[in-house]
């Protein structure tokens, strides 16, 4: 019996083997097909994604855009980018540790606060109070290691000016939240925060390499001056497109909040001031235009004050007898130029200005102060505009109306945005005006007052202008606004650039005096020197403006 069944439990084993054999065999091969099926889906669904989904559409809402979008300058140069940063916060009501021993750690680490002040937030029972935002990997390190587990870490949008304190009155600065506050910032917020469009950068009309020209040499001023505010622009008279602007003083838009209120002050587009001689050259172009002067060698009385009511207007340095316009310009005649605005009028001498847009606000996108225009024009108010007192504009309502003086007669929106064409404009001047101006404004700094303008090779063109400050109802014959306008290269006029420094005090090289031949003019002509290449403007000595006529004219007739 035992012989024979021993071979059948043999075989009856070995057939249920090779069943079990086969079972794993085909459950293997079933899961090897099944991946096999779920890897083809994944890449055929991989696959479709690429060909047929659009992915400008798919990045929307996608967590690695940044939660506000870039600003650019108009070559791409970041100004204003959103990095993760750190917030450190705490539950009061959740501590572990002595409040009072914490309290004194966190002092030590975070000195923005006393220790009685963080004492009293640990102690109020509070769900969750910030104790820093935007703060650094150091300081999450340090306040990590104490160990206490109230307190809470989290990743939050920073908005980071990677050229600290650069363009911070065009920029502006964001809150806590991320919204604009102030400047292009709060301006462009929409546009900045747009899940559809945040991914592309916003790029801003400014170079930031001429920006950083003018605020180094306009600082400099300002310190050398001790001057209370200065300002600076920089404009493209074919496009309107504002290549620089600076304001003095100024702040870090990365701590915007650690800065006096007066230094987020823009004195470029927000103060108005007379803004004294520079108005001459509109003056004169404006008469040009109504036919009130038909040549420049026009004369008019101009070696006595003129008398109205108990004032008199009067010229530091009187030309003897009469000047012609050229004269007038070259040496900066109140008297003259206050007997031309008389002949205008005072119906065409508001036109003129209204033309230039000085009854309104400045055309531009950030904040802007309201010029003081008169109401009520009388003679005094007529003849004492014509050289700049009695109407306040502020220095970028100088800097268009100087574009228009020399483009070729064309008023332009400023703007901060960079264009792809030039907007249309309006006409305020003729060609054959804007071409004379061109060459008084050229005979002005070769000749006049602005010669500490010129720059070698850039043909510059401008005209000082020097204005008693207004405070307290009254003028102070002590304290000046001193402005030079300009622009080049005058042949074919590309730039206008205005300084303007506010109570500038006299220095030993100035010997003392503070006007503006010896404080802004210096200004325009380093900030010229150091930017015209960079902008495309190439120094060349051996052109200029045709002066031959003018010259002529200049010499006086005995």
């Amino acid at each position: 019996m035992t012989a024979i069944a021993a071979p059948a439990f043999a075989q009856e084993a070995s057939g249920q083997r090779q069943q079990s054999l086969a079972l794993i065999y085909h459950r293997l091969m079933l899961v090897m097909l099944l991946f096999a099926g779920v890897t083809a889906l994944i890449t055929l669904r991989l696959v479709y994604l690429q060909l047929f989904t659009d992915r400008a559409v798919a990045a929307i809402g996608n967590p690695l855009l940044p939660a506000r979008g870039d600003l650019v300058d108009r070559n791409g140069v970041p100004l204003a980018r959103t990095i993760d940063a750190w917030s450190i916060a705490v539950h009061p009501n959740k501590l572990l540790g002595d409040p009072a021993v914490l309290a004194g750690k966190l002092a030590e680490l975070m000195p923005e606060r006393s220790a009685e002040e963080y004492r009293a937030i640990l102690n109020s029972g509070k769900n969750f109070v910030y104790l820093s935002r935007r703060a650094v990997p150091e300081l999450v390190s340090a306040v990590n290691a104490l160990g206490e587990p109230g307190i809470a870490f989290d990743r939050e949008p920073e908005r980071l000016y990677p050229q600290t304190a650069l363009a911070a009155h065009i920029l502006g600065w964001t809150d806590f939240d991320g919204q604009g506050v102030t400047g292009m910032e709060k301006i462009l917020n929409d546009r900045l925060t747009d899940p559809d469009r945040r991914g592309s950068p916003v790029a801003l009309s400014i170079d930031s390499r001429v920006q950083a020209a003018m605020e180094s040499e306009l600082g400099a001023a300002m310190t050398k001056h001790s001057a209370e505010g200065g300002t600076g622009i920089v404009l493209d008279v074919r496009t309107g497109e504002i290549i620089a602007l600076a304001s003095f003083p100024t702040f870090n838009p990365n701590a915007a909040g650690k800065y006096a209120p007066d230094s987020q002050f823009n004195r470029a587009t927000m103060g108005v001031y007379e803004l004294g001689s520079t108005f001459k050259p509109i003056t004169v172009a404006a008469a040009m235009e109504a036919g009130v002067i038909k040549s420049v060698s026009q004369r008019y009385q101009s070696g006595a004050p003129i008398q109205i009511g108990r004032f008199r207007i009067r010229d530091d340095h009187p030309i003897p007898g009469s000047a012609n316009i050229v004269e007038t310009l070259v040496h900066s005649s109140n008297i003259v130029t206050a007997q031309i605005a008389d002949q205008m009028g005072a119906a065409r001498m508001q036109a003129a200005f209204r033309d230039l847009g000085f009854d309104a606000p400045a055309h531009i996108e950030i904040e802007k102060g309201r010029p003081l225009f008169p109401r009520v024009w009388s003679r005094a108010t007529v003849l004492t505009s014509g050289f700049g007192h009695g109407v306040a504009v502020t220095p970028l309502h100088l800097a268009s109306a100087y574009a228009a003086l020399v483009n070729g007669g064309v008023w332009r929106p400023a703007t901060l945005m960079k264009l792809d064409k030039a907007p249309a404009g309006r006409r305020v001047y003729s060609e054959d005006t804007s071409r004379q101006m061109r060459q008084l404004l050229r005979l002005v700094v070769m000749e006049g007052t602005g010669r500490k303008g010129d720059a070698p090779g850039y043909r510059v063109g401008g005209k000082t202008g020097t204005a008693e400050k207004n405070s307290g109802g009254g003028y102070s014959r002590k304290v000046n606004v001193s402005t030079f306008a300009a622009a080049f290269p005058m042949d074919a006029p590309r730039y206008v650039v205005i300084a303007m420094l506010d109570a500038p005090k006299g220095t030993a090289d100035t010997f003392g005096f503070t006007t503006a031949a010896w404080t802004a003019a210096p200004v325009v002509s380093k900030v010229i020197s150091r930017s015209g290449a960079m902008l495309g403007v190439i120094p060349d000595d051996r052109r200029d403006v045709d002066l031959s006529m003018l010259s002529l004219v200049a010499k006086k007739e005995h």
